[in-house]
């Protein structure tokens, strides 16, 4: 990529995933605000498109605050009909350099990258100048190496 490129990795993430989750930003709201009440930070958020009224929502956090967030989760689950997914000892690999924001095909290069690695990519978020991606344990290593090796 470039000479600004840096590729950094954060360890042990746990990954929330809310299936059949209300499709609008009130809820949205309410669930993120309900989390930081709890003392939980948020990282990643992704959500799929909307199907009808619900949409999938996705969210990391680290996994210090599983206990925190199984004790949240549990409660959301008896109170709606949401599915809840929750994955732990993830990690996140970002890269980040600011020609991104001006430069096609980067994305294209990250992914030709890890194309053979055949990982399980958990979740990925995007800025204009990073592109992060959530890994399990078990691929951490390979996908790292294969980034390092094609981008610096």
């Amino acid at each position: 990529m470039s000479a600004s490129t840096v590729i950094s990795t954060v360890d042990n993430i746990t990954l929330v995933t809310l299936q059949d989750f209300p499709a609008n930003v009130a809820s949205i709201s309410k669930v993120f605000e309900a989390i930081s009440q709890c003392g939980i930070n948020i990282d990643m958020i992704s959500m799929a498109p909307t199907h009808g009224a619900t949409t999938g929502l996705s969210f990391t956090i680290s996994d210090e605050d599983l206990i925190g967030i199984l004790g949240f989760t549990s409660k959301l689950k008896q109170e709606t009909d949401m599915d809840v997914i929750v994955s732990s000892v993830n990690h996140k690999i970002s890269v980040y350099d600011p020609v991104m924001k001006n430069t096609p095909g980067i994305a294209a290069q990250v992914f030709r990258a890890i194309s053979g690695t055949d990982a399980d990519i958990r979740l990925i978020t995007t800025s204009e100048v990073e592109i992060s991606l959530l890994v399990t344990e078990a691929d951490f290593d390979t996908v790292l190496n294969a980034l390092q090796e094609a981008l610096l």
